[in-house]
């Protein structure tokens, strides 16, 4: 009974017109339209840790060389809230915002404009030095979301255009 109803509902989904997006794994059509990105250089600490969050996630596809290239501009902002009574500090809200662009290196046609962003609250202490670990520790953590976005975003449209 149990093995009955994933079946059951796997025929449901694909009634319904959804497929997976990574059919035939590393392999597949998706897989190696994200293995042609080649990530331009991105300024900043920021964008040193987006750009290898980026290639980690993109250089375990196959692909048969760079068809397409990753432009990423980043606005990395703190900002102070949650103030005590002596006007200090107790609060900080990290926020990382990304445009980027996919251009088709063969036409020079921008064929992806979108932007992805994530934020993340810091406890301001008294410590300058934990502070300033947590504001780090926020970078990296949002940098992995940033790539995760964008990634998934690259993916939806590799599939789209598969499916053309």
């Amino acid at each position: 009974m149990k093995r009955t109803v994933p079946l059951l509902l796997l025929a449901s989904l694909s009634a319904c017109g959804l497929h997976p997006v990574y059919s035939g794994g590393s392999h597949g059509a998706v897989a190696q339209r994200l293995g042609n990105v080649e990530v331009a250089a991105i300024e900043g600490k920021g964008g040193w840790l987006v750009r290898n969050a980026l290639n980690d996630r993109l250089a375990a596809m196959s692909g048969n060389g760079p068809t397409y290239k990753l432009v990423v501009k980043l606005d990395d902002q703190i900002s102070g809230f949650g103030l005590r009574a002596d006007a200090a500090v107790t609060r900080e809200r990290r926020t990382l915002r990304a445009r980027y662009q996919l251009i088709d290196t063969a036409t020079g046609t921008q064929v992806i404009d979108d932007t992805a962003g994530s934020d993340a609250g810091i406890d301001v202490t008294s410590s300058e030095y934990a502070t300033i670990a947590a504001e780090d520790t926020a970078l990296e953590r949002l940098s992995q979301t940033i790539a995760d976005q964008i990634v998934t975003r690259l993916a939806l449209y590799a599939a789209r255009e598969q499916q053309r």
